[in-house]
């Protein structure tokens, strides 16, 4: 799903389009899905593509939703981000629309290690059952 940054912006809220085409983040603890419990699939919220389900959710009191896998392994890919001065890290993003996500760590507290730190206002949770 290409679209030119104009149109992201015309169609995407100011926070949206800040996190997913600015690579921005919000605020640790303020998202809407960070204590968030409800089961079903989490879409990205600029194209509604498939990101992660419910169940791959733990808490890793990071203040942002964490998941230790995607919702199939072609839904998200990664790249090295240098914004930091601290280092490198590894950027999440969609990969149907090119949205930034947030990132993925290798310090999970789950079998597969990793913690997807996900922005909240990236992601619509569509409850299990519904289409």
């Amino acid at each position: 799903m290409k679209k030119t940054n104009a149109e992201w912006k015309d169609m995407l809220s100011a926070q949206l389009y800040h996190v997913s085409r600015e690579k921005g983040t919000e605020k640790s603890f303020s998202g809407k899905y960070n204590y968030c419990e409800d089961t079903g699939v989490y879409l990205c919220a600029c194209c509604q593509s498939r990101l992660f389900h419910s169940s791959a959710k733990f808490d890793s009191g990071s203040g942002w939703p964490s998941f230790d896998r995607p919702d199939n392994s072609g839904s998200i890919y990664c790249a090295e981000d240098n914004s930091l001065a601290a280092g490198v890290r590894i950027e999440v993003l969609c990969a149907s629309c090119d949205a930034h996500l947030g990132h993925v760590f290798n310090d999970g507290i789950t079998v597969t290690k990793k913690r997807y730190c996900i922005n909240s206002v990236v992601l619509d949770l569509q409850p299990e059952g519904e289409k």
